[in-house]
C-alpha cells in the first residue's frame, strides 16, 4: 500500500511543479492565451485533488503503526495545495507591468499618476479634517470655560449685590442709632442742665 501512495506523491509532485510555473505565468498573459492558461490550471488542480483524496483513501489502509508518518505527508500537501490555490486566484486577476501599459496604451502613466494624486489628496484631507477636529475640541473647551466663568461671574455679582444691600442696611440702622444717641444726649443735657438749676437756687434760698 505504501508503494501505491508514493507513486501518488510523484505524480502529485510533478503536477504541482507544473501548475506552479503555469501560474507565474499567467500575469503575463493576455486575451484568449491567457483564458486558456487560466482553463489548463484550473483543469490540473481539479487533478491534484483527485490525487490527494487517492492518497488519504490509502493512509487509511496503511497499518497503525505507520500511519503517523503518512498522515503528516498527506497533511502538507493538502497546505500545499490550498496555497496555489490561492495563488491561482491572484493570478487570474493580475498583471505585469508590461502586460498593464499594452492594455492601456498611453493612459497606463496617466492611471498611475492619479491614483497616486487621489491617495495623496486623501492623505491632505485626513489630515485636514484632523487638525477641524482638534480645533473643534479647543472652540468646545474654550466655550466650557467661558460658560463656567459666566456663571462664576454671575455668582460673584449676586454676591455683590446681597452684600450691598446688607451694608446699605447697616448704613440705615446706624444713622437710626446716631439719631437715637443723638435725641437722648440732648434730653439727658436738658436734664443735667435742669437739675443743676434746680441745685443753685436752693444754695442761694438757704443763705438768704
Amino acid at each position: 500500500m505504501s508503494s501505491d501512495f508514493e507513486a501518488y506523491e510523484q505524480d502529485f509532485g510533478t503536477v504541482t511543479a507544473d501548475i506552479t510555473n503555469k501560474i507565474g505565468r499567467i500575469p503575463k498573459l493576455s486575451g484568449e492565451e491567457k483564458t486558456q492558461l487560466v482553463l489548463n490550471v484550473d483543469k490540473q488542480l481539479e487533478e491534484v485533488r483527485e490525487l490527494l483524496e487517492q492518497m488519504d483513501l490509502e493512509v487509511r489502509e496503511i497499518p497503525i503503526q505507520s500511519r503517523p508518518m503518512y498522515s503528516s505527508r498527506l497533511k502538507s500537501y493538502k497546505q500545499e495545495i490550498e496555497k496555489l490555490e490561492k495563488e491561482f486566484k491572484r493570478s487570474r486577476i493580475a498583471y505585469s507591468d508590461e502586460v498593464r501599459n499594452e492594455l492601456l496604451g498611453d493612459d497606463a502613466g496617466s492611471s498611475e499618476n492619479q491614483l497616486i494624486k487621489l491617495r495623496e489628496e486623501r492623505a491632505h484631507l485626513l489630515d485636514n479634517a484632523e487638525k477641524l477636529e482638534r480645533s473643534s475640541r479647543r472652540l468646545e473647551a474654550g466655550y466650557q470655560i467661558a460658560v463656567e466663568t459666566e456663571q462664576v461671574g454671575q455668582e460673584i455679582l449676586s454676591n455683590l449685590h446681597s452684600d450691598r444691600e446688607k451694608i446699605q442696611r447697616a448704613r440705615e440702622r446706624l444713622r437710626e442709632t446716631d439719631a437715637n444717641l443723638g435725641k437722648s444726649s440732648r434730653i439727658l443735657t436738658g436734664m443735667l442742665r435742669r437739675a443743676a438749676h434746680g441745685a443753685a437756687g436752693r444754695c442761694y434760698g438757704g443763705k438768704a
